[in-house]
C-alpha cells in the first residue's frame, strides 16, 4: 500500500484509531504513573483529551484544514491535566502546519509533526527531558529523515513510531524516577499509542478490535446534580454559520439572553455556535439571518441529562438559578476581580467561597477539570478581571491555557494545595488592582507547608521503598515522605516533619470517609503533642484523601 498524499479523510481516520487504540490502553498507562496516589491519571486524562477532539473531528467538514483545525480546537478546549495539554499542544501545532492545505505530501506531514513539537516545548515553563515531549520531539526527527529519503506518508509515519518506541523505552535511563519505579513515562507511551492507533487507521490492520472513541464513558463530577428538574434550559443546540462578513459581537449579543452557556466562536466566514436554550428555533433564526446554517444539532438535555453533566458539570457558585451572563471570548463583566479556584469537597467548598471565591469549579486530585470547564467558568463570571486559582500541580498548565483563550484580564496564582489555595484567598485585597493582587497571593503560597494522607491505589516502589495497593501514603507539597497503615498516624509523623518552632497554626481538613469523631480525636492529640500552635479543624468533605493538614 501507497499514500502519497494525506487528505482530510486520512487524518480523521488517523485520529479516531489513535484515539480508541488509546481507550483501551489507558487502565495500563495509568499503571504506569510514578505515584501509586489516587489522582486524575496520564491515561485518563489523555483519552478524555483526545475523546473532545473526536467529537470535534465528527463534526468538521472532511477537508485536511478542517479536520486539522478541529483536532486543535477539541483537544485544546478539552485537554485535562499537565499530559493532557501538553497533547493538546502537540495537536495545536501539527494543526497549524496543515491549516491551509487541502492535502499534504510526505514532508508537509513531517513538518507538521514537527511544528507540533515546537509549540509543546514553548507551551511548558521548564520542558522536562524523558517525558512525552522527548518522546514526540524523536519521533518526529525521524519522521523528517523518512519524508527526505522520500518515504510516503506511511512510511513517514512508521520511522516515526519505531523511534518513538525506541525512545520511550530510554525514558529510564533519562528520568531516574521512572528507572526507580521500573516504569516508561506514561505521556510518552501514550503518545506512541495514538501513533500506532494512526498507522491503524490508515492500514486498517487490527481496527475491527477497537472500540469506537465516542464510547468512552464521561466521568460524573462529585456533587453533580441529577434529572431534568435542576435543568434552567432544556435544549443544548449546535450549528455553525457560513457566509462572508459575519458580525461575530452581533451574533453573540443578539444570543446572549437566549439561554446559558454560550459559546460564539470563529472568523468573517464561519462561526460555530453552542447554547443551551429553551427556545432552539429563535437561536437558528439568528443564525439564518447572517448566513447559511450547517452542522445543526439539538438535543433534549432532559433525556441525555447525564451525560451533559459529565461534560459539563454545574458549579458552586451559589446562584444555580441564574442563567450565565457571559460569552466565550466576548464577555466582559462589571468592574473589579473575581476569584475562581478549583477544588472538591463539600466543606472546601464553602470554606473558599466564604472567603470570597465567586465560583468554584469541581476538580482536583480525582478528577482534573479541562480548559473548557475554566474557560467557562472564567467566562460567566460577573467581573471583567478574574484570578484563577488551581490548587493542584496537575491543573496549573490547563489553568494558563483557559487564560489564553479569554478576552477577559486573567491572573493565575499557581497554587498547588487547597491550603496553598486558601493562604492566598487571605491576602487578596477586591480594593487592590490585579497585578498588585498576583504579587501578594503568590508570594502566600509559600507561606503554609501542605500534607496529605490517602493511600496507594497500586503496587510500586519509591525512594528505595516497597509500597503495596492500599497502603497509607503521607505527602508533603506533592512529594511522597511517610508510608504507613493509619491515617492519623501519618498525619502524626507529617506534622514531626512540618512544624517548626516558628509554625503558629495547624489546619486539619478531614475527607468523606473520616467521622467527626476520629477527626476530634486526632485534634486533641495534634493540640497536645504541639501546645505552642493553634489547631483548627474542618469538615472538608474531599474524597479518597483522608486529611489534607495545613502548617503556617
Amino acid at each position: 500500500m501507497q499514500l502519497q498524499f494525506l487528505e482530510g479523510i486520512h487524518l480523521r481516520q488517523m485520529l479516531l484509531a489513535g484515539a480508541a487504540l488509546l481507550q483501551e490502553k489507558k487502565g495500563e498507562l495509568n499503571s504506569l504513573n510514578v505515584f501509586p496516589v489516587p489522582d486524575g491519571d496520564t491515561g485518563t486524562n489523555m483519552s478524555l483529551t483526545i475523546t473532545a477532539a473526536v467529537r470535534e473531528v465528527e463534526r468538521a467538514n472532511g477537508d485536511l484544514g478542517s479536520i486539522a483545525g478541529a483536532l486543535a480546537n477539541g483537544s485544546l478546549m478539552g485537554a485535562r491535566g499537565n499530559s493532557g495539554v501538553i497533547l493538546s499542544q502537540l495537536f495545536r501545532g501539527f494543526a497549524a502546519s496543515l491549516e491551509a492545505k487541502v492535502k499534504a505530501s510526505p514532508m508537509d506531514f513531517a513538518l507538521a509533526l514537527q511544528e507540533g513539537v515546537k509549540t509543546a516545548y514553548r507551551g511548558v515553563m521548564k520542558p522536562v527531558e524523558g517525558t512525552i515531549l522527548t518522546v514526540a520531539k524523536e519521533g518526529a526527527k525521524a519522521a523528517l529523515q523518512a519524508a527526505r529519503r522520500g518515504d510516503d506518508i506511511l512510511g513517514v509515519l512508521e520511522s516515526a513510531i519505531r523511534q518513538a518506541e525506541i525512545t520511550l523505552n530510554r525514558t529510564p535511563e533519562i528520568l531516574p524516577v521512572l528507572k526507580e519505579a521500573g516504569v516508561v513515562d506514561a505521556g510518552g507511551k501514550g503518545l506512541l499509542c495514538i501513533l500506532q492507533g494512526a498507522l491503524m487507521g490508515l492500514t486498517g490492520e487490527g481496527l475491527a478490535n477497537l472500540p469506537h472513541p465516542g464510547e468512552a464513558p464521561l466521568p460524573v463530577r462529585e456533587g453533580a446534580k441529577e434529572g431534568p428538574a435542576s435543568l434552567a434550559y432544556q435544549y443544548c443546540t449546535e450549528f455553525i454559520i457560513k457566509g462572508q462578513g459575519l458580525e461575530l459581537e452581533k451574533i453573540r449579543v443578539r444570543l446572549n439572553d437566549m439561554g446559558d452557556s454560550l459559546i460564539a466562536v470563529g472568523t468573517a466566514e464561519l462561526v460555530k455556535v453552542h447554547i443551551h436554550t429553551n427556545h432552539p428555533g429563535q437561536v437558528l433564526e439568528v443564525g439564518l439571518a447572517q448566513g447559511t446554517l450547517h452542522d445543526v444539532k439539538i438535543d433534549n438535555m432532559a433525556e441525555q441529562h447525564r451525560e451533559v453533566l459529565a461534560v459539563h458539570p454545574p458549579e458552586s457558585d451559589g446562584s444555580d438559578s441564574e442563567p450565565a451572563r457571559a460569552v466565550m471570548g466576548g464577555g466582559k463583566g462589571e468592574e473589579g476581580i473575581g476569584v475562581i479556584a478549583v477544588a472538591l469537597g463539600e466543606g472546601i467548598t464553602a470554606i473558599l467561597e466564604s472567603l470570597g471565591v465567586e465560583r468554584v469549579v469541581g476538580g482536583g486530585q480525582t478528577m482534573n477539570p479541562s480548559t473548557e470547564d475554566l474557560v467557562r467558568s472564567i467566562e460567566n463570571s460577573r467581573y471583567n478581571k478574574v484570578i484563577l486559582l488551581p490548587n493542584n500541580k496537575n491543573v496549573i498548565l490547563a489553568a494558563q491555557q483557559a487564560r489564553d483563550l479569554t478576552e477577559k484580564e486573567v491572573l493565575v496564582v499557581p497554587s498547588k494545595s487547597i491550603p496553598q489555595g486558601i493562604a492566598a484567598l487571605l491576602a487578596f485585597n477586591p480594593e487592590a488592582d490585579l497585578e498588585a493582587n498576583g504579587r501578594e497571593m503568590t508570594a502566600a503560597l509559600k507561606g503554609v507547608k501542605t500534607g496529605e494522607v490517602t493511600y496507594a491505589v497500586r503496587d510500586s516502589r519509591f525512594n528505595g521503598q516497597e509500597i503495596r495497593a492500599g497502603d497509607i501514603l503521607g505527602l508533603i507539597d506533592g512529594k511522597l515522605s511517610i508510608l504507613g497503615q493509619e491515617p492519623e498516624e501519618a498525619v502524626l509523623k507529617l506534622l514531626d516533619q512540618l512544624v517548626e518552632d516558628t509554625s503558629e497554626i495547624l489546619t486539619i481538613y478531614y475527607g468523606e470517609g473520616v467521622s467527626s469523631s476520629a477527626a476530634r480525636q486526632l485534634a486533641t492529640r495534634v493540640r497536645d503533642a504541639y501546645p505552642q500552635c493553634e489547631v483548627e479543624v474542618y469538615e472538608g468533605g474531599q474524597p479518597l484523601y483522608y486529611y489534607i493538614v495545613a502548617v503556617e
